[in-house]
């Protein structure tokens, strides 16, 4: 399917920031990301939006950057089939929305880390969270079409791909086995969008 407005649009300006914070202003990235009001003194209040377009290298002063990569490539696969279902509007809120929602759900889980695991406010960032948001609702949107890793070659159908990718994220988190990652955050996502979909589908949208 090719690339709709929305979905285009949202990959440019994530490619744009991340050139730009590499080569020109490499501290966009401290700028944009998300800081914990409590944590280094460094929050502000449009990071909850900024944070989903900012990502990080790969390696220090690298152009690659696998956490762009993923999470760009999940979106021109998935989000033009719901940008079409739903219209532009409907699906930028959708984006928008999950992101929040994955920010809101892993500030929840932080704070009980640092308040009784004695653990440490870090900075969020990346688009992985309103990802999660898009997976979902393609596996409720379109339950039996089949889906494929891109490095494991295994095909599923979206509906099954959800929900082990949903449980792999929960181990890692509760586990700590993969660190730096924000786990959490990812199923924040899926949860804020499940509840968004459930929403509309009761109440319908104006979007």
């Amino acid at each position: 399917m090719r690339l709709t407005d929305v979905v285009k649009n949202l990959i440019i300006i994530n490619v744009i920031i991340f050139v730009v914070s590499v080569i020109f202003f490499q501290d966009l990235r401290g700028m944009l990301a998300f800081h914990y009001p409590d944590g280094d003194g460094n929050f502000q209040p449009f990071q909850i939006i900024s944070h989903m377009f900012m990502h990080g290298q790969t390696r220090m002063n690298s152009l690659f950057s696998s956490h762009l990569i993923f999470n760009m490539v999940g979106l021109a696969f998935l989000g033009p089939a719901l940008e079409s279902l739903w219209g532009s509007k409907r699906f930028l809120f959708y984006y928008l929305f999950t992101g929040v929602g994955a920010l809101f759900f892993n500030v929840i889980v932080s704070y009980i880390e640092i308040n009784y695991f004695g653990g440490y406010p870090g900075a969020v960032w990346g688009a992985s969270g309103a990802i999660f948001g898009i997976l979902l609702a393609f596996g409720m949107k379109f339950p039996n079409l089949e889906l494929s890793m891109l490095i494991i070659p295994i095909r599923a159908k979206a509906k099954y791909f959800v929900a082990v990718y949903a449980m792999i994220e929960l181990f890692f988190g509760l586990s700590g086995m993969q660190t730096g990652i924000a786990h959490f955050a990812h199923l924040g996502g899926a949860v804020a969008g499940l509840i968004l979909i459930l929403y509309w589908n009761k109440y319908g949208s104006n979007l």
